[in-house]
């Protein structure tokens, strides 16, 4: 009973330490414009402002305001060129599961380690069996392999499991804009 007492003041422990860091602040209020302005980013984010401001029916200066703000703010993040993977040779995809040795800010630390890897696309720290999963793209199996061995010489990592891709149904990093628009 002391082994489970234990783990949990643990986790609670992780927990408290996780989100001490974090402050609660309003979400940002967005009009029907700003979101408008982020359908069309969105979807091509080298549309020039004068066609954003006509398909809208505001002012070009309003446009650049409003994208000025959504930056300034954090929404936006920045501007990328969709990249067709197969084209560039770079067709393994792989998505691994990956536990952690538990302790103080090990999400972090751990985290910050894959994110460092090259060719992986996203780190994600999770709640279940496996603390992180992550997405990565190779050229072939054997490039696959020498990031495997980089991770499994890490101190930090107990154990992985990796899944690969066959073949990508979807794959679209667009944000479903409408139901901000309904909230």
């Amino acid at each position: 009973m002391s082994f489970l007492r234990s783990a949990t003041n643990q986790f609670k422990n992780l927990i408290e330490n996780y989100f001490a860091g974090l402050t609660l602040t309003e979400q940002t209020q967005l009009d029907e414009i700003d979101i408008n302005i982020l359908k069309i980013l969105q979807n091509n984010c080298r549309t020039p402002m004068g066609k954003i401001a006509k398909k809208i029916g505001i002012p070009k200066s309003t446009v650049h305001y409003r994208i000025k703000k959504l930056e300034g703010e954090g929404i936006i993040e920045g501007y990328y060129a969709k990249l067709n993977a197969n084209m560039l040779g770079k067709d393994y995809t792989t998505i691994t599961f990956v536990r952690g040795k538990f302790g103080p800010k090990y999400h972090q630390r751990i985290g910050s380690l894959l994110a460092d890897i090259p060719g992986v696309t996203g780190v994600y720290f999770i709640l279940g069996e496996q603390d992180f999963v992550f997405l990565c793209t190779s050229n072939n199996r054997q490039n696959f392999m020498e990031k495997l061995e980089k991770i499994y010489d890490m101190q930090e990592i107990e154990r992985t499991s990796t899944l690969v891709v066959m073949k990508t149904i979807k794959e679209d990093p667009k944000l479903d804009l409408e139901s901000i628009a309904r909230a």
